[in-house]
């Protein structure tokens, strides 16, 4: 019979933001499939967990897959973990998670923290729904066109970006959209936690004056706001 691959959220910075449940299927999978395992061995250890360690990453091609893949079919567990947070958002776990249901293979959510909801809970914007847009593009006038797609947007918009593009970033959505409200969470559960709510025009002043570090994920508030 087929093992199972349980995609298992792990904390997005501090330890303590892991489920029971999550400590427990990673001490029990034969083996756990982490995005860094330098990274994921930080976690293991701190909880003493001893499981088996493969990396599976955007770099990872077809073959590790197809590797993973017989092993489910050959009835051995998985554990897929990212960095941080829950794999295949933003992630490059998904493609192994279509790959075993492709394959028949049982595939089992172990939910847990959240950048995204996190930073929404703390927001105090209406959340009864909103738009998750993961990284704005790269290059400027892509970044510009992404934005200007957000004026009428009804809804919160959630996105990352990374420190040395957020002052771009803030820059490209206030002009695109004016001193819309926007609620920045930098280094959330994490030692330096910062979570910064303003217009777009007091979030640029403000990460001028205090150079940008670590991991931001930043709410836009909906048109009208």
């Amino acid at each position: 019979m087929a093992g199972v691959l349980y995609v298992v959220a792990t904390p997005i910075g501090n330890l303590g933001d892991i489920t029971l449940r999550a400590l427990e299927t990673l001490k029990t999978v034969d083996l756990i499939a982490a995005e860094d395992t330098r990274h994921t061995k930080k976690l293991l250890q701190h909880y003493g967990i001893e499981t088996p360690l493969v990396s599976f990453h955007q770099h990872s091609g077809a073959g590790r897959i197809e590797q993973l893949v017989r092993r489910l079919l050959q009835g051995e567990s998985i554990a897929l973990v990212t960095d941080a947070g829950t794999p295949g958002i933003s992630d490059p776990g998904g493609a192994l998670v279509e790959a075993a249901h492709r394959a028949g293979v049982r595939v089992v959510p172990i939910p847990g923290a959240s950048a995204v909801t996190a930073v929404l809970s703390v927001a105090g914007l209406p959340a009864h729904r909103f738009r998750f847009e993961g990284f704005p593009p790269r290059k400027a006038g892509a970044r510009r066109r992404f934005f200007e797609s957000l004026r009428e947007a009804d809804a919160p918009v959630v996105f990352f970006e990374s420190p040395h593009r957020l002052l771009a970033t803030l820059q490209a959505a206030y002009d695109a959209l004016g001193d819309r409200t926007v609620v920045v969470g930098r280094e959330l559960t994490k030692q330096f936690e910062e979570v910064f709510r303003g217009t777009l025009g007091e979030a640029i002043a403000h990460w001028q004056a205090t150079p940008p570090r670590g991991e931001f994920v930043i709410v836009l508030a909906p048109c009208g706001s």
